[in-house]
């Protein structure tokens, strides 16, 4: 309906329509009648009829006008003018007034619109009591009762096109919103997976590399001297390098650790300790307490991963001779328990962990522990040893996780 608007939805282009209809049908109408039934001005008021379609029709077709409020006023005061001529020759055109009022309340400002519909419709109401040479207050309801129905449906139309508008603006804000949201949720996975990568390249590639490296320099040390005991190191390095490579392998193709395939932790866990007091100048001890029940896949892992981190951290940088690992299992948690008899540290004072030179085993512990509703205790003084104790609630694996 409003021909000024440059994009109109499908509910407005309709009513449009319909209101160029009403004129047009309502103009025709006046002419028709004027002719059937023989009115003093029958020519004069087809002529004036034609002239003011004509007129009304230049609206919608013409770019300015559709597109200019000033030019759409302008056009509308020409139409009015037409309209008051075609109304002092008959009095049906005193029924053009009703899309009239539609027309200027749209086009026209809100004082302007009103001003303009209250002297059309008292235009409408004058010349209809001066055809009928008389007045009467009933020949006032008709327009009057047009104009309050007019005002009360445009009023009405645009307070629906306001709250429209809102709603389409929310929407709009709603879209960016989660938009915005989803790009924010993408970013905190990109960083968690690399957190999570970080620590599992530290608890499994970086240490068995590192091991690797004790291995190889302690075989150096003992040639040529001790062949024997040279050979038996590369053999163990060539042993952790094959390991290193299947959990390469497994890192990778994102399963389990091959030291828990068809295997419990319990037993993974024993079998790291007896490797790592092989392959090193350390004596590695395995208790287990409580009942082993299952226990969820993520948990046996992030478990084994600890004890992995906590041991070779006891290798490289304790420089004890003896090491315990304890598994125990209570009601509703799950412990794990390193000690050393190493040389210890001040807790309070960790280095800052520098990649090149190591240092991320008790941070990527605690990230672990913590990632699954745990808790991390480190208790260590200098000269005096080292005990880690994790603690983590005891998760049942789901079914399609239960190994046989």
């Amino acid at each position: 309906m409003n021909t000024t608007a440059p994009d109109l939805t499908p509910t407005t282009r309709a009513l449009a329509r319909c209101l160029h209809l009403l004129i047009l049908g309502l103009l025709t109408l006046t002419a028709v009648r004027a002719i059937t039934q023989h009115q003093a001005h029958a020519a004069a008021t087809t002529v004036t009829a034609t002239i003011c379609a004509l007129v009304y029709t230049a609206g919608p077709l013409l770019p300015r006008i559709r597109h200019s409020r000033p030019a759409a006023t302008w056009w509308l005061t020409a139409v009015g003018a037409v309209w008051l001529a075609l109304l002092a020759l008959s009095p049906d055109a005193v029924w053009v007034a009703f899309p009239l009022y539609f027309l200027q309340l749209h086009l026209l400002p809100r004082r302007a619109g009103y001003v303009t519909v209250t002297v059309t419709a008292t235009a409408a109401i004058i010349g209809f009591a001066a055809h009928q040479h008389s007045f009467a207050p009933a020949m006032a309801i008709g327009p009057a009762l047009g104009a309050a129905v007019a005002v009360a449906v445009v009023r009405g139309y645009q307070a629906l096109y306001r709250e429209s508008e809102q709603r389409r603006r929310l929407i709009d804000e709603l879209t960016a919103t989660r938009a915005d949201l989803a790009r924010a949720q993408r970013t905190a996975g990109m960083l968690a997976e690399r957190e999570r990568l970080a620590r599992e390249i530290h608890d499994t590639l970086a240490q068995g590399l590192s091991s690797i490296q004790l291995l190889l320099r302690a075989a150096e040390r003992a040639l040529p001297s001790r062949p024997d005991t040279a050979a038996r190191h590369v053999d163990q390095a060539r042993q952790a390098a094959q390991d290193n490579l299947a959990e390469a392998r497994r890192f990778v193709a994102a399963l389990t650790p091959p030291a828990l395939d068809n295997s419990t932790l319990a037993d993974a866990l024993e079998r790291l300790c007896a490797t790592t007091g092989a392959r090193h100048r350390l004596d590695v001890k395995f208790h287990r307490v409580g009942d082993p029940g299952p226990l969820a896949t993520t948990d046996e892992v992030a478990l084994l991963r600890i004890a992995q981190s906590a041991l070779a951290n006891t290798v490289r940088h304790a420089d004890a001779t003896t090491a315990e690992v304890t598994l125990g299992y209570l009601d509703d948690h799950v412990t794990l328990d390193i000690t050393d008899n190493g040389r210890g540290f001040d807790p309070a004072r960790l280095p800052t962990p520098e990649p090149d030179r190591g240092g991320f085993g008790l941070a990527a512990i605690r990230a672990r522990v913590h990632a699954l509703g745990g808790s991390l205790t480190v208790e260590s003084a200098p000269g005096h040893g080292t005990a880690l104790a994790a603690r983590i609630p005891r998760t049942p694996p789901t079914e399609p996780e239960v190994r046989p």
